[in-house]
C-alpha cells in the first residue's frame, strides 16, 4: 500500500510540446529528465508503475493534431507540455488501489516515460495474468491491436466460412491478425502491403492466400480484380483514400467493411475524396467505423479465444522492437513511412 517514505529517482520523459500539422518530425518531441518519488502519498488510490514496453500506434497521430471535436469523440487530443500518452506494459512499484499490489503486471494507458502514476478508470488498464507468452505481446497481439482485429472481424463483419476477405496494411499490428483469424474461419484472404519483404511475410508466415505491393500496382482496382475475380465479401479497412475507393467497386452484393483506421489520411491537411460512394447503395454495402474501446468489455472472451491458438502455434505474431526510450519518436514516425515490419513497439526496461 501507499506510504510517505521518500525514494526519489530520475524519470526520463518524452514531452509533447505543441500540436502538429502535416507530417510530424522528431523535433516535435522533447526528451527531458525529471524526478519522481517511488512511494505514493498516504491515502492515494493511484498506481505507480515502471514502464517496460511502450507501443507505437497510428491513432497517436490523430492525438497530435489540434483539438478537433470530430476526432476527439474517439481519441482525445494530447495535452501540450506533458509526456506523450500511449499504451504500454508496466510493472507496479507502489499501489494505493485495492486491485493492484507491488509486482503486479498490467497493460493500458501510460506516459512515454520511465515511471508513470496512473489513475484507474473503467477499461483503462488490464491486469496481466498470463505470463507464459512474451510480455511484449500485450502491446499488440494480446492488447489493443489484437482486440481491435478480433472485434472488427468477428463482431463487425460477421464472417462466414468460404467468404473472400481483403485486408489493407496487412502486415501491421492489426492486419496480420485479421488475416490469420480469417484463415482460421476458412476464408480466402488477400492482403496489401508496401514492400516485397512484407508481401512475402503475408504469404509465408501469416498464411494469406495472396498479397500484393500496392506501391508497385499502377491500378489498385485491377489488382483487386486479379485477386478477387468474383468480388470481396469483407474488407478490413486500415488505409482509406485511394485504397478504399478501389475496394468499393470490387465489393460483392451485401459486402461488409469494418473501418479500423485511415492511416493514409492522418498527415494530410485536406483529406482525399472517395469517388465510388454510389457503390455503397448499388451493392447494399455495410460500412461501419468502430473504436476498440467499444468492445473492451469482451476482453476476457477474446483472451479465451486467442490464447489456445497462440499456445498451439496456430497464430504467429511479428514485432518490430526498438531499444530505449529515445527510440520512441523515430519508431512512431516510421509507421507513417511504412518502415515497421509487424507491430511497432520499443523497450524502456525489460524488468
Amino acid at each position: 500500500m501507499a506510504n510517505a517514505e521518500a525514494a526519489m529517482v530520475s524519470n526520463k520523459q518524452i514531452i509533447f510540446p505543441d500540436y502538429v500539422s502535416g507530417f510530424p518530425k522528431e523535433s516535435d518531441f522533447n526528451i527531458t529528465t525529471s524526478t519522481i518519488d517511488l512511494k505514493l502519498p498516504e491515502g492515494s488510490t493511484s498506481v505507480l508503475v515502471k514502464n517496460l514496453y511502450l507501443s507505437c500506434d497510428p491513432y497517436m497521430r490523430i492525438c497530435m493534431g489540434k483539438p478537433d471535436p470530430l476526432s476527439s469523440s474517439l481519441v482525445p487530443p494530447y495535452t501540450t507540455g506533458v509526456p506523450i500518452v500511449g499504451l504500454g506494459v508496466s510493472k507496479v512499484i507502489d499501489s494505493g488501489h485495492p486491485d493492484y499490489k507491488k509486482g503486479d503486471l498490467l497493460w493500458g494507458l501510460v506516459g512515454w516515460e520511465e515511471y508513470s502514476v496512473i489513475t484507474l478508470t473503467l477499461h483503462s488498464h488490464f491486469k496481466i495474468h498470463h505470463t507464459d507468452v512474451p510480455l511484449s505481446y500485450y502491446t499488440g497481439l494480446l492488447g489493443m491491436p489484437g482486440m481491435t482485429a478480433y472485434a472488427g472481424f468477428y463482431e463487425i463483419c460477421s464472417p462466414k466460412k468460404g467468404e473472400t476477405v481483403f485486408v489493407s496494411a496487412a502486415s501491421g499490428a492489426v492486419g496480420q491478425l485479421v488475416g490469420q483469424f480469417a484463415k482460421l474461419m476458412g476464408c480466402y484472404v488477400v492482403g496489401s502491403a508496401g514492400s516485397k519483404e512484407k508481401v512475402d511475410l503475408l504469404k509465408t508466415k501469416f498464411g494469406f492466400d495472396d498479397a500484393f505491393n500496392y506501391k508497385e500496382e499502377k491500378d489498385i482496382s485491377a489488382a483487386l480484380r486479379r485477386c478477387f475475380p468474383e468480388g470481396i465479401d469483407i474488407y478490413f479497412e486500415n488505409v482509406g483514400g485511394k485504397m478504399l475507393d478501389a475496394v468499393l467497386i470490387n465489393m460483392k452484393l451485401h459486402g461488409r467493411v469494418a473501418v479500423c483506421g485511415m492511416i493514409s489520411q492522418y498527415n494530410l491537411e485536406n483529406p482525399e475524396g472517395v469517388h465510388n460512394l454510389p457503390t455503397i447503395l448499388y451493392k447494399r454495402i455495410q460500412i461501419q467505423g468502430f473504436g476498440v474501446c467499444d468492445f473492451y468489455h469482451k476482453y476476457s472472451k477474446f483472451l479465451d479465444f486467442v490464447l489456445p491458438y497462440i499456445r498451439e502455434g496456430k497464430i504467429t505474431y511479428v514485432e518490430d522492437i526498438a531499444e530505449g526510450l529515445e527510440s520512441g519518436p523515430p519508431a512512431l514516425l516510421g509507421l507513417f513511412e511504412g518502415k515497421n515490419v509487424g507491430k511497432q513497439l520499443f523497450v524502456v526496461a525489460r524488468e
